[in-house]
């Protein structure tokens, strides 16, 4: 095989296998067979058949590189837009707090501009953009701390798991108690 298999082609490899597939096209015209093409450009003859079939139904534009099948990205102007949106806060865009979540912003971005992101892919991008995560600088007004305390001293105590014993203990596969 001329070329490892997998994606993450730069520019150049992309260009290095187009040129393969066009000289396929130059032995296509000349009658060859998809065995001898194969051997000579040392790719298989499955790629082969499979280039002759796209030349066939379209021509030379059949194997011609399609480009980059890299992550669809958000130009200038509507990163400057998402930011004026990201800005307006999440209740502006329905949700019923003030907390901006990958989630969400993934949402967003999919509702704006009908381009889809994974959580990770829309953390890159707002990693790329200057963009971190915040944490506020003051406790929300809605927090009732009387609550809080209630909660931390009869519910915590109950759901809590309870603490393994405080006896001697063996890490011993062979002792009968370690199982």
């Amino acid at each position: 095989m001329r070329y490892a298999q997998g994606g993450g082609l730069t520019d150049a490899g992309r260009a290095a296998r187009e040129r393969v597939r066009l000289q396929a096209v130059e032995c296509f015209e000349g009658g060859q067979k998809n065995r001898q093409i194969a051997a000579a450009l040392r790719v298989s003859e499955r790629s082969v058949e499979r280039w002759r079939r796209q030349w066939r139904e379209r021509g030379e534009a059949g194997v011609l590189s399609k480009g980059s099948p890299g992550r669809p990205r958000l130009s200038e102007k509507q990163i400057a837009r998402l930011e004026r949106e990201l800005e307006r806060g999440p209740l502006v865009h329905g949700w019923a707090d003030q907390r901006w979540t990958l989630a969400r912003i993934k949402t967003l971005i999919g509702r704006l501009f009908h381009v889809s992101y994974t959580v990770e892919g829309t953390w890159l991008l707002l990693k790329r953009h200057g963009w971190s995560w915040q944490q506020p600088a003051r406790r929300a007004i809605e927090r009732d701390d009387a609550a809080v305390e209630v909660w931390k001293k009869e519910t915590w105590p109950r759901v809590r798991a309870p603490r393994r014993s405080t006896g001697p203990g063996s890490s011993s596969r062979t002792k009968p108690g370690s199982r």
